[in-house]
C-alpha cells in the first residue's frame, strides 16, 4: 500500500513488495510484544501492588485493542462507515485506562496500598526501553522508504511506548533503591496522562493514518480503496502526516 509521498525515491514492484512484507512483520511483532508485555506487567504489578506496572500493562492492552479496532474497520468493504465507531472504541478504551490508573494511583498515595520492590517490573521496563526504540527506528526507516505516512505515524506511537518504559523504570528504581513509595503512583499518573492524550487524539480523529491499513491490499487497486488517511491530506488537527 502506498500513501502520500514522504520524499522516498521511486520503488520497483519487487522492492515495494519486500517493504510491504517488512511492515506487516514489524506491526505483527510489535503487537505480539505488547501482549507479552501486558501479561508480565499486570502479573508483576498485582504481586507488587504497583499502580505504575498495572497502568503500563493496561496501556499495552489498550494499544493491542486499538489495533484490533482499526483492523475490524479495514476488514469492511467500506472502511469509512466503521471509522467513527472504531475511533470511539479506541478513545473510550484510553479514557477507561486513565480513570482506573488514576484512582489506583491516588489510593496508593493515600496509603491504601504500598508498592513493593519488583525486580521483574524493572527488568521488563529495561527490556522495553531497548526493544521499543529499535522497533520504532526500523518501522520509521521502512515507512519512509515505502512512502507510507501511516507506518511513520505508527513508529512515532511505538516511540511513545519507550517514553512510558522510561517513566516506569525511573519510578520502580526510585521505589526500590530509595524507598520513595510515592514515585510508583506518580509514574502511574504520568502514564494516565499519556492515555488521556491518546484518547483525545482518537476522539478528534487525529489517528487518520492507520498502521493496520498497511496489512491490507498489496495491489495497486487496494491502495485506492484502503488508502492511507493521509492520501488526501490530513484533516484539521491531524498531526500524523507530519514528516
Amino acid at each position: 500500500m502506498t500513501s502520500a509521498s514522504l520524499g522516498a525515491a521511486p520503488l520497483t514492484t519487487d522492492r515495494r513488495a519486500v517493504l510491504h512484507r517488512r511492515v506487516r512483520w514489524i506491526v505483527a511483532g510489535t503487537i505480539t510484544y505488547n501482549v507479552l508485555e501486558a501479561v508480565i506487567a499486570l502479573t508483576a504489578g498485582t504481586v507488587a501492588s504497583s499502580a505504575a506496572l498495572i497502568g503500563f500493562g493496561l496501556d499495552s492492552i489498550v494499544e493491542v485493542l486499538s489495533a484490533a479496532a482499526v483492523a475490524w474497520q479495514f476488514a469492511a468493504p467500506d472502511p469509512h462507515r466503521r471509522e467513527k465507531v472504531a475511533l470511539r472504541v479506541i478513545a473510550f478504551s484510553f479514557f477507561g485506562l486513565a480513570a482506573f490508573v488514576t484512582v489506583d494511583a491516588i489510593r496508593t498515595l493515600l496509603g491504601a496500598a504500598e508498592p513493593e520492590h519488583s525486580p521483574v517490573g524493572i527488568g521488563l521496563a529495561a527490556v522495553s526501553l531497548v526493544v521499543m526504540p529499535l522497533l520504532s527506528w526500523f518501522e520509521r526507516r521502512t515507512g519512509r522508504e515505502l512512502g507510507s505516512a501511516s507506518a511513520v505515524a505508527d513508529s512515532k506511537q511505538t516511540l511513545i511506548c519507550s517514553y512510558l518504559s522510561a517513566v516506569l523504570l525511573v519510578g520502580l528504581v526510585l521505589n526500590s533503591t530509595l524507598g520513595w513509595t510515592w514515585a510508583d503512583p506518580l509514574a502511574a499518573l504520568v502514564i494516565a496522562g499519556f492515555a488521556v492524550r491518546e484518547g483525545l487524539e482518537a476522539w478528534r480523529g487525529d489517528a487518520c493514518c492507520t498502521p493496520v491499513a498497511v496489512l491490507f491490499g498489496d495491489d495497486e487497486d487496494g491502495d485506492e480503496e484502503h488508502g492511507d488517511g493521509c492520501a488526501g491530506g490530513c484533516g484539521p488537527g491531524c498531526s500524523c502526516c507530519a514528516p
